[in-house]
């Protein structure tokens, strides 16, 4: 699905964000990326979505690079920033048919998962409001249901449970699990390392832009909680 080769990205002064990175997203994970406050994870993210140019490294989708494809790999990721900047002109149905049309769903099949999704996350008596009248949380359930309505092969979340609350955080973590029993990855980063633990069935911990351990949650942890192994690895 989706593999990194030793990316690696620098900013000014030389500074490697993300530092020789390499890591494989197969069909069906839930992988967990984690780290402190700027260990690099937006920033490789970034680089996944054709953001941030890289100097070194490869990105591919199936195969298909993501620097040399990227229109193609773009219409197989959906992509939930920490703080998603939404059209506030528009109002939520306007700006949810907007990314409709962008990935060419039919009228069929986004009717049907707009309703499904805006329902399950109380939202469809809101969507005929303007955006800017949205609490932040608001606009975190209407970019999750714009990503759910395309059904991706591939999603990528950075902090996607910030601002949620307690019942949209497990209807999140729900339609997570749903999407990989149809063949959806999907790769996101989190602080809240209790959800990774239970929700991921892989983790990569990355400290200072380097990768510092990578593999299945249950070898990782090994009989420690995934708190105490992040702890001890990042020391």
């Amino acid at each position: 699905m989706l593999s990194i080769s030793h990316l690696t990205k620098t900013y000014k002064g030389n500074k490697a964000a993300v530092d020789d990175l390499s890591l494989t997203i197969e069909n069906g994970d839930i992988y967990g990326f984690i780290g402190h406050n700027g260990a690099g994870k937006t920033t490789t993210i970034k680089c996944i979505m054709g953001i941030l140019d890289y100097e070194r490294g490869e990105i591919t989708l199936d195969g298909h690079s993501i620097k040399k494809e990227p229109i193609y790999c773009k219409s197989q990721i959906a992509y939930i920033p920490d703080n998603p900047d939404i059209y506030e002109h528009l109002t939520g149905i306007q700006y949810l048919n907007f990314i409709c049309d962008i990935y060419q769903v039919s009228k069929e099949q986004r009717d049907r998962d707009i309703k499904k999704f805006a329902d399950a996350f109380e939202m469809t008596s809101h969507l005929g409001d303007l955006i800017s009248s949205y609490s932040h949380g608001m606009k975190q359930k209407l970019a999750l249901i714009s990503a759910f309505a395309h059904e991706p092969k591939l999603l990528i979340l950075d902090e996607p449970f910030v601002g949620l609350d307690p019942k949209a955080s497990l209807l999140l973590k729900e339609t997570m699990r749903e999407l990989c029993t149809k063949g959806c990855s999907i790769f996101f980063s989190t602080h809240v390392l209790e959800v990774a633990e239970k929700l991921c069935n892989k983790i990569a911990i990355i400290k200072d832009g380097a990768l510092i351990t990578a593999g299945s949650t249950a070898e990782l942890t090994h009989g420690k909680s995934l708190e105490e192994v992040f702890m001890e690895v990042v020391q």
